[in-house]
């Protein structure tokens, strides 16, 4: 066993390559290990702007020797009918260094066939890793690649140098023009010679020695405290952003933050507008009072630890300066018209091909927030509505979105407060963005969630009708999300309306431009594929807090009220817990089978009492019939943990129905009213989950 160290060091890299390059370039090596029978250890993946490099523990010397089974030619093609061997026997026989006689026969969908057990031995693995990590590199693919020199291959920057270790062996890989060795590099300005590696144990500290921090988790910890420790001097508290500690953890080796300070006149603009102007362009991070307001001062992150830091904040300040005036005549040029008159501008602004423009999908938003407002019975809001739809995209036509498309619903807030617009129809503006993610805030205020439900639905059923649905990681228009953001708006505001009705709206509102959409023959009605993508968004979104089966349950009966799913699951989990529950889930998933198999075959109806001839059967009928308002009573009052209890004390006397009763008897009508008593329990339970879908082993 021996380490292995392998290092692609190149000109800066884009922070966003980094993470993303280091996680390929392990699957790659795992994967191509796996192929070529290599063990090994733990794998210690590094990286900084300058370098991308796995540290692999423990990887043997040697191929494990595998025996083989070799196929050959078809005994009927192998041997004359006397049995005598025929050339195509022959030749296997050679190829495998066995007599004829030794193969074996093994037989095939196909038929029999010759066949050897061949063995193979075990490899050096240092005469294979120079392919190995040859073709690790080539794999590896970037957002933007580039070439240099003469050479045709790309990288994600100009490849500088290759460092490939197993053990004190250097390892020989060729990549474009450079060659492997066991030189790497320390800090660009700090310590820019040559740093030769004696064995791969030596080069995280090798590397720190010389002012580069390799480890992405040493490098955030000292990157997170030394901010705010500099947030303590600049006597503010941090705005936590964890996207840009990422976004600035692979800007840089040897993370040093310095504060900085602008002019107090630019306060009087939006805060998020500071910070997105700070945050986007300079990777700046903003700092608060203690009663969270914003303070005209800022911390950024260096590479290198400056002698005159007063020098070095100067510049940082010049910068954001710049910027900051920028940001403030945008504001000023924004606030000359007021928002509404954007509006006819949104006619010339295309949505997505085949959908139309802005301004026909600002009337579908409106039309729809209506009506789901109406739907869900809070049609008093009707009139913010009506007042803030039209409005929610106008600040795309403001030059402040069209410099920092992060600030959308933000600037139309601010513009429509300043045009004078209620606060509440400023607000729907900001909040129907709410929720942008899956940590975010929902909205505070109807109007604005109502309208943020009509621009996400309208999203699904315009694209999904025109063929733009996701497919496996490719989501180009965040259908997932939307779809995450409807579920949690709904359940989140405890709204009541029928998803399907809603759906069929959307599509209402959306003939007129679909009328010219191609559809592919045998594809499902949108209508159902937009139903199957949300269902489907269920299982990950409550995966941590409910069993998968329980969800699957859940959702097999039925989904329209999303307020109503939530809470059969919610109840339905409860349950599982009950000791009982194993035997109970049993004997209901036997009677959804028996209702699935006949139901289609037994014409519905009442259970006919004439014709209930055992006494097992007498008594079920007559407990179902006990038992079954009081459940269908809590189920209105969405009671599902009352309901369930219910009907609980069914379990045993539906046992013993099952032991004293034959439900297929001979005699049709006897059979066909047997089925209807178990349809009848099966409704009972139906409202709430599909028993069938449930492991009652789990």
């Amino acid at each position: 066993m021996a380490e292995l160290l392998f290092e692609l060091g190149s000109e800066e890299l884009p922070a966003r390559f980094v993470v993303p390059a280091l996680g390929e370039l392990q699957r790659l090596f795992t994967d191509a290990c796996a192929e070529a029978r290599i063990t090994h250890g733990a794998i210690k993946v590094f990286g900084t702007p300058r370098r991308l490099a796995l540290l692999v523990e423990g990887l043997s010397e040697k191929t494990d020797d595998v025996v083989k089974e070799v196929q050959g030619p078809s005994v009927k093609a192998a041997f004359e009918a006397d049995g005598r061997p025929k050339k195509p026997a022959e030749k296997f026989a050679e190829s495998v260094k066995l007599p004829v006689e030794k193969l074996k026969r093994v037989t095939t969908p196909k038929g029999e066939y010759l066949a050897a057990d061949v063995e193979e031995k075990g490899r050096r693995v240092i005469e294979l890793l120079p392919d190995l990590l040859g073709a690790c590199v080539k794999k590896l693919t970037f957002p933007k690649s580039m070439r240099w020199g003469d050479v045709e291959a790309a990288f994600g920057r100009p490849l500088q140098w290759i460092v490939a270790l197993f053990g004190s062996e250097v390892v020989p890989v060729i990549f474009s023009d450079v060659k492997s060795g066991r030189e790497t590099r320390g800090h660009r300005f700090l310590a820019p010679g040559a740093i030769t590696l004696a064995k791969p144990a030596d080069y995280e500290a090798a590397l720190e020695k010389a002012h580069v921090v390799p480890s992405l988790d040493k490098r955030r910890a000292m990157l997170v405290e030394r901010l705010a420790a500099a947030a303590k001097k600049a006597n503010g508290k941090l705005i936590e952003d964890e996207a840009l500690v990422d976004q600035v953890l692979n800007l840089v080796e040897l993370p040093n933050p310095v504060v900085g300070t602008f002019e107090e006149r630019h306060l009087d603009l939006p805060p998020e507008v500071l910070i997105q102007e700070m945050k986007s362009h300079q990777r700046y991070f903003s700092l608060t009072d203690a009663s969270g307001k914003l303070l005209p001062r800022f911390i950024a992150v260096s590479n290198t630890p400056v002698k005159d830091e007063a020098l070095s904040v100067k510049g940082y300040e010049r910068v954001l300066r710049a910027r900051l005036t920028d940001g403030r005549f945008f504001f000023d040029e924004d606030r000359k018209a007021p928002l509404q008159d954007r509006l006819p501008k949104l006619a010339r602004r295309n949505w997505v091909q085949g959908l139309g423009n802005m301004a026909e999908k600002t009337d579908r938003i409106l039309a729809l927030a209506v009506f789901l407002a109406d739907k869900a019975g809070k049609g008093a809001h009707r009139g913010t509505i009506e007042r803030a739809a039209p409005l929610v995209k106008c600040d795309l036509e403001t030059g402040m979105v069209g410099e920092f498309p992060e600030l959308q619903g933000v600037m139309g807030r601010e513009y429509a407060l300043h045009a004078g617009e209620p606060k509440e129809v400023a607000l729907a503006i900001f909040e129907h963005y709410l929720p942008r993610g899956a940590n975010d805030a929902l909205p505070t205020q109807d109007p604005g969630a109502f309208i943020g439900l009509a621009d996400r639905l309208d999203s699904l059923c315009g694209l999904f009708a025109i063929g733009k649905r996701p497919t496996g990681a490719k989501d180009e228009f965040a259908l997932r999300r939307a779809a995450i953001a409807v579920i949690n708006l709904v359940i989140g505001k405890g709204y009541r309306f029928s998803l399907s009705a809603a759906l069929d709206e959307s599509l209402r509102l959306l003939e007129p431009t679909l009328a010219n959409a191609k559809k592919k023959a045998g594809e499902a009605p949108v209508k159902q594929q937009v139903l199957e993508f949300m269902q489907d968004r269920l299982r990950p979104l409550w995966g941590e807090q409910h069993r998968a089966d329980i969800i699957d349950a859940v959702v097999a009966a039925g989904t329209d009220d999303l307020v109503a799913v939530h809470q059969r699951v919610t109840a339905l989990s409860a349950y599982v817990s009950r000791p009982d529950f194993t035997k109970l889930a049993a004997t209901f998933k036997r009677v959804a089978n028996i209702v699935e198999k006949q139901a289609k075959d037994v014409t519905k109806g009442p259970v006919d009492a004439s014709r209930l001839t055992d006494e097992a059967e007498k008594v079920l009928a007559a407990e179902v019939s006990k038992v079954r308002d009081a459940a269908f009573a809590a189920i209105k009052a969405d009671d599902y943990a009352g309901a369930l209890a219910k009907v609980v004390p069914l379990g045993p006397v539906v046992d013993t129905f099952f032991d004293k009763v034959m439900v297929m008897a001979d005699d049709k009508a006897l059979r066909e009213n047997r089925v209807r008593l178990l349809m009848e329990i099966g409704g009972l339970f139906g409202t709430v989950a599909d028993f069938s879908k449930i492991q009652s082993e789990s």
